[in-house]
Formats: C-alpha cells, sequence, structure tokens
C-alpha cells in the first residue's frame, strides 16, 4: 500500500466512540483509557493542524503540529513508504533536510530516510519503542542510488548490514570514511543530542578517530542499529511538556561504558522471550494526559498541506473542520516542489542550507 492510499482510510469508528465516551466519562475508566494507544495512534493517517508541540517521553509520549518529510527530495528519499511514518516534528524534518543538503559535500548523493514517526507520534503497532515524539529518525548507512527507487523498490530493498555476518566487527569491505564523515557531519548539529550506532560501529570510531573526538560523545551504541543509524534531538522549545533524557556526561564514550558492550552480559537471551512488549500492553491511560487531545485535533486539509516547506515555512494549518472528516486520496504521489517552481514558499527547502530554527507556525483559525 502506498502512502496516498493511507490518506482514504477513514478515522476508526473506535476513536470516534472514545471521543464522545470522553466528554462523558472521566478518570482511567474511561473508553479511552483502556484503549490500546498503538491502535489509535496508528490509525492516523495525518498530522493535527497546530503549534508544534511534543508530550510525553521518548518512548512514551505523543507529540502536535507535525510535518512530513516530501516521500522524494533532491538529496534524500523516504523508504517504506507505506507505513507512513514519514513525519515528525518541525525542527526535526528541518534537520533532515539540512543534513542531506550539508551530506553531499561527505561524498554522499542522498540519504535513505528510514522511519520518522507517525504522524502524531505515539507507540507503533510493530517496530520501535521509541520515536513517539517527532524526535527520531533512522537514516540507512547506504546511500541514496544514482536512479531513485521506484515506490515498489522502496518498500523490498533491504539495508546493508555494516557488521562481519555474526560478529561485532565491522566489515572493512562495507565501511567507507565517508560514514564516518556523514555521522560526525550529523552530531556536528547542536539539535543532535543522541545518535544511537551499533557498538561495533562505536568502537570502529572509537579505534579510528583522530584529532577532535569530541563528537563521539553523542554516538552512542546501541543493540541493532547496524543497517542503519537513529538521530535523536532534544527536547524543543514550546513543549514545556516533553521530558528530555539526562545528560551524556563527557569523554568520547569509547571507555568501560563501550567495553561493557563487548561482554556477554548485553547479549544474553532473554529471561522471558514470551513478555509482551510495552506497545502491546500501553494503553491511552499511560500515556500524557494531553495525548488524548491530540487525536481529536483537526488534520491539514491534505496531505500536500501537510508536508514541510523548508526552512522556516509556517506549518499547515486546517480549514477541514471535524477530525473525523475522509481527507481527500491525491491522484499520485506528491513530487518535490524544485526552485523557481510558482508558489514556492519564502524559504525553500532546496535553496541554499539556512540556518535551522523552530519553523513559526500560522495561528490557529478562529472558530
Amino acid at each position: 500500500m502506498t502512502q496516498s492510499k493511507w490518506l482514504s482510510a477513514p478515522r476508526s469508528v473506535l476513536l470516534a466512540m472514545t471521543v464522545a465516551l470522553t466528554g462523558l466519562l472521566s478518570g482511567a475508566d474511561t473508553a479511552g483509557a483502556a484503549e490500546l494507544a498503538k491502535n489509535l495512534f496508528g490509525a492516523e493517517a495525518l498530522p493535527s493542524a497546530v503549534a508544534p508541540q511534543s508530550y510525553g517521553f521518548y518512548s512514551k509520549g505523543c507529540f502536535a503540529g507535525g510535518v512530513g518529510l516530501p516521500l522524494d527530495g533532491p538529496t534524500w528519499q523516504v523508504m517504506r513508504p507505506s507505513r507512513n511514518r514519514n513525519w515528525g516534528h518541525p525542527a526535526m524534518i528541518a534537520l533532515l533536510e539540512k543534513l542531506s543538503r550539508d551530506a553531499v559535500q561527505d561524498g554522499w548523493r542522498g540519504l535513505l530516510v528510514g522511519d520518522i514517526s507517525q504522524p502524531r507520534g505515539g507507540p507503533m503497532r510493530t517496530g520501535h519503542a521509541s520515536h513517539q515524539l517527532g524526535l527520531d529518525a533512522d537514516i540507512w548507512f547506504s546511500p541514496m542510488p544514482d536512479q531513485p527507487y521506484s515506490m515498489s523498490g522502496r518498500e523490498k530493498i533491504g539495508a546493508v548490514s555494516m557488521l562481519k555476518p555474526k560478529s561485532l566487527v565491522v566489515d572493512d569491505r562495507r565501511w567507507t570514511e565517508s560514514r564516518a564523515r556523514l555521522l560526525k557531519r550529523a552530531a556536528s548539529y547542536p539539535e543532535v543530542e543522541r545518535i544511537f550506532v551499533h557498538p561495533g560501529i562505536k568502537k570502529k570510531l572509537c579505534d579510528t578517530v583522530s584529532g577532535d573526538r569530541s563528537w563521539l560523545n553523542k554516538i552512542r551504541p546501541f543493540w541493532g542499529h547496524d543497517e542503519h543509524f537513529h538521530v535523536r534531538i532534544g527536547c524543543q522549545p514550546g513543549s514545556p511538556n516533553c521530558k528530555p533524557q539526562h545528560d551524556t556526561g563527557r569523554g568520547d564514550g569509547c571507555g568501560k561504558e563501550l567495553a561493557w558492550w563487548f561482554t556477554e552480559e548485553p547479549w544474553r537471551p532473554a529471561k522471558n522471550p514470551d513478555a509482551p512488549k510495552a506497545r502491546d500492553i500501553m494503553t491511552m491511560a499511560a500515556l500524557p494526559k494531553q495525548c488524548q487531545a491530540v487525536l481529536t485535533q483537526p488534520s491539514p486539509p491534505s496531505f500536500e498541506a501537510a508536508l514541510f516547506k523548508g526552512g522556516r515555512a509556517p506549518v499547515a494549518v486546517a480549514t477541514a473542520p471535524a477530525p473525523e472528516a475522509v481527507v481527500p486520496e491525491p491522484a499520485s504521489p506528491p513530487a518535490p516542489v524544485l526552485a523557481g517552481t510558482t508558489g514556492l514558499p519564502a524559504f525553500s527547502a532546496f535553496a541554499e542550507t539556512p540556518q535551522i530554527g523552530v519553523p513559526v507556525p500560522r495561528p490557529r483559525p478562529g472558530p
């Protein structure tokens, strides 16, 4: 299923019932509180058209006022578009576009962007535990090819591991200095707080990076992440209810904390492998109370209106009234806006790299 087909899906009947019951009942016994959050947030096709704000923590929260990374750009492609996970806080999407442009200097024709977040964040039906606040994004270690992938290709093409088979060691036949430069570039942005990579990749960097090693502090080892790296930015201005992570401290992270990953302990089998994952039991009652309201906020009038327009361009606002209204399906996947095109916003995503800031939303329309 392509992303455009997602947009024709009607609102969940269960969500409508939840909204109605929320006005009549209170407390943790409401229907909304009892419903699995992953089902409600997974049913959303578009973000909410309000000022951007993240609620809760990276693994237990949601966000409002998100925008979408266009599926195609001059220096990026979105992979697995049918998942409808190319949405994020405007600051996150701005950073991804900036990184894709700046990475050209590091030998990258373009980036293959994996999952960012669902349109309104929240827990996902499958996959990640985090990516709930619109502040996380996955980028493949494989570069964008000269001939862009087709929509079907993006669903089938697999990412390539940077490790030797069945090992914790980087395969030098696949690893290149351009990948190290890309990680350094991403870590150089002040918005970025952490970049998760496989412990073997972190060790490779620790063993080979010379000169300035301060940026290695942001490179954090974690399970998986051998085929892609995970960029995380901090809580953004205007989000007082976003819970930040603890500070990463000082140093390059190449000492005892990295050595632990090469002991037996991190890789022991789970004591209870059949235990349910958090997303499989997380109800709306477990999320910040604002997340219930996020589900009922109005959407932009169309998929195109919800896409990020670059730089400090205003965030799309809703003109369609009811949340349960069906969003019209576009005739084809949206094409990128090219420089010189009629209607180009004042700050273009494809112009020279701007100084990234937090986009200023338009005022929400009155009643």
